[in-house]
């Protein structure tokens, strides 16, 4: 069974400009997978090759097993994009848009998944609004129907949440996760970290248009993050052989960060063995916004 995307070797030059390094990367069918990293990493060019819309100085790109470049029609017809870029066309209103897009892809009377979707995505009232009409969190909700109207099995979100709503960002995340778990993989860039650590089972971070971390998100956790304890005590100093764990110290209050839960029963085991009585503790987990600085900071 071919990855829904498999990116081998994949490097994109401007000029002298090298935006992508040798990517190398498969994402299995049915997976919802993170792509991040900071502005300029390589992201959007890695999109825009998968899509077709740019071609990479060398490497391969397969969706389904469809190469971007030999088989661009049947890789087109596979991958849905939802871009970065407000983009629409101020003619028509968002019924016509979403018939005009199907009808790219060879679509006639698919009004009713086209009513499907705009339920979804809580369109249905602005169905015969003109889109210059519309606010920008409303035209992006049309920019996700259309990377979805020709029922793609992979596809790519580029910052589909940017300027949204809250109450939106749910009802689309909710009727993401319900195409992801019919079986459509899911890609996702996004800088709202909390959005890849809570839907993305996987995760690359790019930097400088090179993979520099790739593995679950659980995984990632564990490894580069660990548990920051907020600790008061009730007296003025913690046992010996514990000064590396402090971030801070203040009059009996302290901040430890610690690799993993055994680090946890470890301290609480010195704390009774000291006799130091514990007032406060307070534990906070492992968030990808600390893994996230943490690799672009070992890979600066």
């Amino acid at each position: 069974m071919h990855p829904a995307i498999e990116i081998r070797n994949v490097e994109k030059r401007y000029g002298e400009l090298r935006a992508l390094a040798g990517v190398d990367l498969d994402v299995a069918e049915g997976e919802f997978f993170g792509l991040l990293g900071p502005n300029g990493a390589g992201k959007t060019t890695l999109i825009s090759i998968i899509a077709g819309l740019v071609r990479a100085s060398s490497g391969s790109v397969r969706v389904m097993g469809a190469d971007v470049i030999a088989e661009y029609r049947r890789a087109r017809r596979l991958l849905g994009v939802v871009p970065q870029e407000l983009v629409f066309d101020p003619f028509f209103t968002v019924r016509e848009t979403l018939r005009f897009q199907a009808g790219y892809f060879g679509l006639r009377a698919n009004d009713d998944w086209i009513d499907e979707v705009m339920r979804h995505l809580d369109l249905g009232s602005k169905a015969d609004v003109n889109m210059r009409a519309l606010s920008g969190g409303m035209k992006r909700r049309v920019l996700v129907a259309q990377a979805l109207v020709h029922k793609p099995p992979v596809i790519v979100l580029d910052e589909p949440t940017a300027g949204v709503d809250v109450e939106l960002r749910q009802g689309l995340w909710r009727f993401i996760r319900t195409l992801n778990e019919k079986g459509h993989t899911i890609i996702l860039t996004t800088h709202y970290l909390e959005e890849a650590e809570l839907y993305c089972g996987r995760i690359a971070m790019l930097k400088a248009g090179r993979i520099v971390a790739l593995d679950s998100t659980r995984n990632l956790l564990e490894k580069f993050s660990g548990l920051q304890v907020e600790l008061t005590l009730q007296g003025q100093a913690l046992p010996q052989g514990l000064a590396a764990t402090v971030l801070a110290a203040d009059d009996g209050r302290f901040t430890l960060r610690l690799r993993d839960y055994a680090g946890l029963e470890e301290l609480l085991h010195r704390l009774r063995e000291a006799r130091i009585p514990i007032r406060e503790l307070e534990i906070h987990p492992p968030d990808l916004e600390e893994v996230f600085l943490r690799v672009m900071e070992r890979n600066s």
